[in-house]
């Protein structure tokens, strides 16, 4: 019996998309129908010249599963929207679109994040570890480093060794992507930050940084999202959880310590490689890996990096030389700019730097992701008020 080939459509031409190109190729139960692209070039490495569509009802015509990963949640809502009022099942690679438009969506069909990039496989972890009676306390991201302000010099020279975008990589770099995927985390997995921006210790030893973060957990009294800077295991996801005490001699005979914090750990990530994994946990019915959730608590605000004028036009938020993202409580702060709606922007008035830009300091086009946001939020503070919350 011969086994029906899914048809998958990708959004996007960069390095996630490319890759899931080839992976999908060496797959024996998918094939590729339509990729959507707005890049003018005759030829893209990865892709065969008669796959490209330029039109959003093309793809979709081509394609019963969309995969989107252009990096652009703008773009991507509007993608998205059409898709799934075409019944068309969609696969994200994209923090940024959940974080702003993913709670809007969700109720609008299947729409999940993949498994591959950080929040992804902490969702996968998390699943793991739940399917065995452990409760998590801290989602960890692991990175090498951070530079909150790397220079225009720098970002160029990594773009290249890498073959990544300009802004992909100061998105990387600055702290930014991190703060998207870790919202996302708290958001679809009922989790908490800490503090603004999270902790983020920097350590020699992971063993001190998890530390610092279980007491974190534990002083805080619910879940959290943070993450970890050291050398030791850069690419890493962990999970710090806890376990019924009836199981402690056990865990400690089977070499996880001796608790109350035990840790689950995935010692990479490997974005488009793992894609296939999430369309076929589509394909076969599979319950969604993880999204923004109904009413989302965790935000990315714009945070200025260098003072910004009066009729100053920012292109782009996320990856840019003049704002990073770092995760806010929504009801804490209801009227921040989330970092990934701004593209085109004017400022309105002078911000200092290393202030939070707000809905009143800029002039803002609009967009089908601005009203997801906007709809959004309306519904996470009347829920709040409802609830007897306050900011």
């Amino acid at each position: 019996m011969i086994n029906k080939m899914s048809i998958i459509g990708i959004v996007g031409t960069g390095f996630v998309a490319r890759g899931l190109a080839r992976a999908i190729r060496r797959s024996d139960d998918f094939k590729i129908g339509s990729v959507l692209t707005r890049r003018k070039e005759a030829r893209i490495p990865d892709f065969h010249d008669n796959e490209f569509v330029s039109s959003i009802d093309a793809l979709i015509e081509k394609s019963e599963i969309i995969v989107e990963c252009s990096g652009d949640p703008l773009h991507a809502t509007e993608v998205i929207e059409l898709a799934m009022a075409a019944n068309r099942k969609v696969v994200t690679m994209s923090s940024a679109w959940h974080v702003i438009a993913g709670s809007h969506y969700r109720s609008h069909g299947y729409i999940t994040e993949a498994e591959g990039d950080q929040p992804g496989s902490l969702a996968a972890l998390a699943e793991d570890g739940k399917s065995m009676g452990f409760n998590p306390q801290v989602y960890v991201n692991v990175k090498n480093f951070l530079n909150l302000v790397p220079n225009y010099d720098e970002m160029t020279y990594f773009s290249k060794i890498y073959g990544i975008s300009l802004q992909q990589v100061t998105s990387f770099t600055d702290g930014t992507k991190l703060q998207l995927e870790q919202a996302l985390v708290a958001n679809g997995l009922n989790a908490d930050i800490y503090r603004q921006g999270m902790i983020g210790p920097a350590v020699s030893k992971i063993d001190e940084g998890l530390n610092i973060l279980s007491k974190a957990a534990e002083d805080h009294g619910k879940p959290i999202v943070d993450y970890l800077l050291t050398k030791e295991a850069p690419g890493a996801v962990m999970i710090l959880a806890n376990h019924d005490s009836q199981e402690a001699a056990s865990l400690k005979y089977l070499k996880m310590g001796n608790g109350p914090f035990y840790r689950l750990v995935r010692p990479y990530h490997l974005c488009h490689l793992e894609i296939l994994k999430t369309l076929r946990r589509t394909v076969t019915g599979g319950n969604i890996l993880l999204d923004n959730g109904h009413l989302p608590t965790i935000s990315v605000a714009a945070i200025t990096k260098r003072r910004l004028m009066s009729g100053d036009r920012i292109k782009q938020g996320i990856g840019s030389f003049d704002v990073r993202g770092e995760c806010v409580r929504i009801l804490d702060h209801p009227q921040h700019l989330p970092i990934a709606l701004m593209h085109d922007i004017i400022i309105k008035r002078e911000i200092a730097e290393g202030r939070m830009v707000m809905f009143d300091d800029v002039e803002l086009p609009e967009s089908l992701a601005l009203h997801a946001w906007l709809a959004t939020k309306k519904k996470v503070m009347h829920s709040s008020r409802y609830s007897g919350e306050t900011n």
